[in-house]
């Protein structure tokens, strides 16, 4: 399913990724984004309550077009936005950005090291690029 974005919000939905550096690195990109790169214009909702089937959660990614940022191949994010009746603009797998920076040292599950956090800002330019695309047209 794809939606459109609209050029003044879209939805960032993460894996939970806890106790990975892989999740660690998804929610920093959004933490990013939201605070700095689209303030005003990128919002997330947690996981867990879109899970759980939480109806305001539900509501709000069946309005706003998302992106989803998924730690790992399991793409927990995509399928729940999609289970939930989302509107999936892209979904983004952050281990495949991760796997072009072949033998680099990321960090822990708690701390990203400097390679983690070139990372984090490249996915996060990546949304950004997506956003500014998809809102053009």
């Amino acid at each position: 399913m794809t939606g459109q974005i609209s050029p003044s919000l879209v939805l960032i939905v993460t894996c939970s990724g806890i106790g990975k550096v892989h999740g660690l690195v998804s929610r920093e990109a959004v933490y990013h984004l939201t605070d700095k790169l689209l303030p005003g214009q990128a919002d997330t909702v947690c996981l867990a309550l879109l899970a759980t089937g939480d109806p305001e959660t539900r509501q709000k990614v069946q309005q706003t077009p998302c992106i989803t940022l998924d730690g790992c191949p399991k793409l927990c994010a995509y399928k729940n936005v999609e289970l939930s009746g989302g509107k999936i603009a892209k979904g983004i797998r952050v281990y495949d950005t991760m796997k072009r920076h072949h033998g680099a040292n990321f960090g822990t599950a708690t701390a990203l090291s400097e390679e983690g956090w070139e990372v984090v800002e490249e996915v996060a330019a990546e949304v950004v690029k997506i956003f500014r695309q998809e809102a053009a047209t």
